[in-house]
């Protein structure tokens, strides 16, 4: 082909002017330009699409739902899970009941949902993973790093909590239940808890009780010391066999990839709720447990002005939607580009409020009956707080039946399994992406199964007598605080770095629908405004981290703070090595191209890059600047 005729043939193809076509040569990296005689001849992927008369992506293809609402299905998997059941319930009673459920709707709607629909936004827009998505403010990669390091963290304990699950789902089967009475090593104290226990002849009323369910799961199951002066002790056996059990459940699921955990999410969603409806039926019919829903739902207002307990709906907010961990992210970067996500952003978190207060009836409704046969008057002292009481509280419930108990015991903690499957699939997939990405030449298969070996490994210490002070520690330095820190860096990139402004433009152009004020306010000022004041709380009144009252030792401590300093790390690390990576004669100059999104930044498919550019064009020309920046970047 001629060498004029070569060119005019190519500018027809994208029907772009100079300016235009400048812009996309220097967004595709892999642009070439080879001089041949007189003549320039720019050769690209993008460009070669035409010669060869394919219509395939720049990169490589990514996986998508097989269907639209497995997205939804699945994203209710992921966050209606053990933070609902499980966290959720001793959170509360930790910070008053009550008084804590009215700042934890409150954060839903200021910080949750809005965070929510932000990172469903950004993954379905670029259709790129948690990291490739900061390619819009490549400074703050390392948010994404940090994200994906605290998820690894998360995904090592969540799999300790499905292997108790087993441990109970595996006992659910004898034909006595064995929560239910009590062993003559527990002494005098024991309460037995089945449908059947003669009160009077377990305990006398002028003492207050320990229920036979709360001693076979610190005594039997967790062989749990009154403190670490010993050690953390030896693995159990019988949990590192669940352990062993747990992770090849996860690594089956994960061999086959996004598809079909795609279908089994129909299941994972909605299999849970037929068991809980049961066992709310079953706590509402309880003597005294009206006693306990009471002091969940009635609100103490004066504690509304305690800022530990804002604290505690932020923190919980990030475990109960899976928010600030990448996972979302990653979801929706399987989504197609035009899907309407803002109708099942309100569904799934709706659901998941919803079924996060269903489970506090359930389990404050079975915290009141027991307080009323251990005589116990305050609710909160009912049962000590921490990873156990799903463990404690549902079993209890479950004991109280008359009939078939051990049928509904292998149904809850079955359900129990399905739930941390849920969520634990989502996180170990987003860390499993974030490799392949990296890595594309590794099978997925191979990085599922390695993933799976080094998660039992890290697993095992929660499997020692001390594995649940481990825990604590881990789900604190290594997932809550970080968590917060990494959101709040978020925000900012998302919010005033790349721009609220920008990004309402994006979802116009992808949408094609307008962002109102509500969504710009929780993105630019209520959501980052909340969480920092929360943080600056949070370290002004840092305190010792303490298990039932229990202080750790010194090494502990560091342990903890090194956990925290490796995921904080990343925040500096990545944007000191993303500002060495840009051309530039000075560091000021590095340091602007840093904060702007990457040459190849806009959606995947070739064609809708192409017109986001020209989109993006009439943008810019178009431009009209309303008041300061702060004022034009909200309501721009």
């Amino acid at each position: 082909m001629h060498c004029s005729s070569c060119i005019a043939h190519r500018w027809s193809y994208i029907n772009m002017d100079s300016k235009e076509f400048a812009k996309l040569k220097r967004m595709d990296e892999s642009l070439k330009l080879t001089q041949e005689k007189d003549c320039v001849v720019y050769t690209s992927e993008l460009l070669e699409m035409d010669e060869e008369g394919a219509d395939q992506p720049m990169a490589a293809e990514r996986d998508t739902w097989s269907k639209g609402v497995e997205f939804l299905f699945s994203c209710i998997a992921l966050s209606v899970g053990l933070g609902n059941v499980w966290r959720f319930p001793f959170i509360a009673l930790e910070n008053g009941g009550g008084a804590f459920l009215i700042p934890y709707l409150v954060v839903l709607l200021l910080v949750g949902r809005p965070i929510y629909y932000l990172e469903v936004i950004i993954g379905q827009f670029s259709s790129r993973g948690c990291i490739g998505a900061f390619d819009l403010a490549p400074i703050f990669r390392g948010v994404a790093y940090g994200q994906v390091y605290s998820t690894a963290l998360a995904t090592t304990y969540y799999a300790c909590i499905m292997a108790l699950t087993i441990r109970y789902l595996v006992v659910s089967f004898s034909e006595v239940l064995p929560w239910t009475y009590c062993l003559a090593e527990w002494g005098a104290q024991c309460v037995a808890t089945g449908a059947t226990a003669n009160d009077s002849s377990n305990f006398s009323t002028s003492l207050q009780g320990k229920s036979s369910a709360e001693l076979y799961f610190t005594r039997t199951v967790l062989r749990e010391p009154d403190n670490l002066d010993e050690g953390l002790g030896t693995p159990s056996k019988e949990m590192v066999v669940c352990l062993m059990a747990t992770w090849i459940i996860i690594a089956l699921t994960l061999v086959k990839g996004i598809r079909s955990s795609g279908k089994a999410s129909y299941f994972l969603a909605l299999f849970p709720y037929v068991i809980m409806l049961i066992l709310l039926v079953r706590a509402l019919t309880l003597p005294g447990a009206w006693n306990g829903i009471v002091y969940f739902i009635q609100p103490q207002w004066s504690q509304l002005l305690n800022p530990h307990v804002w604290y505690a709906a932020i923190t919980q907010m990030f475990f109960s939607l899976a928010i600030c961990f990448g996972t979302l992210v990653m979801y929706a970067s399987f989504n197609d580009f035009s899907k309407r996500v803002n109708k099942d952003v309100i569904i799934i978190t709706t659901i998941d409020s919803f079924t996060s207060i269903l489970a506090g009836c359930i389990i404050f409704g079975i915290l009141g009956n027991l307080a009323h046969e251990t005589n116990v008057t305050d609710i909160s002292k009912v049962v000590k707080g921490g990873a156990g009481l799903a463990f404690i509280s549902y079993p209890e419930a479950i004991a109280k039946f008359k009939y078939f108990p051990q049928t509904f015991a292998v149904l809850f903690f079955f359900m129990l399994l399905v739930l941390g499957i849920g969520s634990n699939i989502g996180m170990a997939t987003c860390v499993i992406n974030v490799i392949k990405d990296r890595f594309p030449h590794l099978q997925h298969w191979q990085l599922a199964i390695g993933a799976s070996i080094v998660g039992f490994l890290c697993g095992l210490v929660y499997m020692t007598p001390g594995g649940q002070f481990i825990l604590n520690l881990v789900d604190f330095y290594g997932c809550t605080f970080i968590a917060l820190v990494m959101a709040i860096a978020e925000l900012f990139a998302f919010s005033w770095v790349y721009g609220v402004k920008r990004l309402c433009s994006d979802i116009e152009f992808m949408l094609n629908v307008k962002t109102g004020f509500y969504w710009r306010i929780c993105w630019a000022i209520m959501a980052p405004g909340l969480m920092f004041l929360v943080l600056v709380y949070m370290l002004v009144s840092y305190e010792p981290l303490t298990y039932k009252g229990v202080e750790y030792p010194e090494a502990a401590y560091m342990a903890g703070w090194l956990i925290w300093g490796l995921g904080v790390a990343q925040l500096p690390f990545w944007a000191l090595y993303t500002i060495y990576q840009q051309p530039g004669h000075s560091f000021l100059a590095k340091f602007r191209l840093a904060l702007q999104p990457t040459k190849d930044w806009g959606p995947r498919q070739p064609q809708k890059l192409q017109a986001y550019l020209l989109h993006r064009q009439k943008v810019v020309e178009s431009k009209q600047r309303r008041g300061n920046f702060f004022f034009d970047n909200i309501f721009g």
